[in-house]
């Protein structure tokens, strides 16, 4: 990079009246008026605690949105910050975690289900009740054909060694132990945990 001794002098100047300013006092006043404005930035927002979807972390997340659904209105999200009161993250957010406003707006986000049909080369979009009852008659098929009632000495074990799941580690100890039952209900044996992936 290329700098003339005038630019030098003058990025040199343009710092000392930084700091002298900061010294005076300058920058507490308005480090004061931030802290004045900030309240009313979110003041006619509804605010939504939710979980971060990034990792397996789960940290807290509150969303800030304009709009009032009861209404009729559309609700669009307009500030995301870190939960003080989640004790995973402590209002902290990792950089994925403070850019899921951008994550939320994103025109690439996936809203609805998508099916890729035998030969195509793109995705469509389908209903969630075509997904789910697609969903449902594969693994009801997959299950029928393979199912492992018993091993070669007779005894019942209960196996569906072809399908495995992979269960969200972002979610409730509650959540988590419904999905291992229904799991294990169906005799699914690869049964692994977003966290340690």
């Amino acid at each position: 990079m290329q700098i003339s001794r005038r630019g030098l002098l003058k990025a040199a100047g343009a710092g000392v009246a930084a700091t002298s300013l900061a010294s005076m006092g300058f920058g507490e006043a308005e480090a004061a008026v931030a802290a004045h404005v900030r309240p009313l930035k979110l003041a006619n927002t509804t605010e939504t605690r939710n979980t971060c979807p990034y990792c397996s972390v789960a940290c807290g997340v509150i969303l800030y949105s304009k709009g009032d659904v009861r209404k009729g209105d559309k609700a669009e999200i307009i500030h995301v910050e870190g939960d003080v009161d989640h004790p995973t993250n402590l209002g902290t957010l990792c950089p994925k975690g403070a850019a899921l406003k951008d994550f939320i707006h994103a025109p690439t986000r996936l809203k609805q289900p998508m099916v890729r049909r035998p030969g195509s080369d793109r995705f469509e979009p389908v209903s969630w009740d075509q997904a789910l009852d697609r969903i449902a008659r594969l693994m009801k098929d997959d299950r029928d054909a393979n199912f492992l009632g018993q091993n070669e000495a007779g005894l019942p074990v209960n196996r569906w060694t072809t399908v495995g799941m992979l269960a969200a580690s972002a979610t409730t100890n509650e959540t988590a132990w419904c999905t291992f039952k229904v799991a294990k209900g169906l005799g699914i044996v690869g049964f692994d945990n977003q966290a340690r992936v």
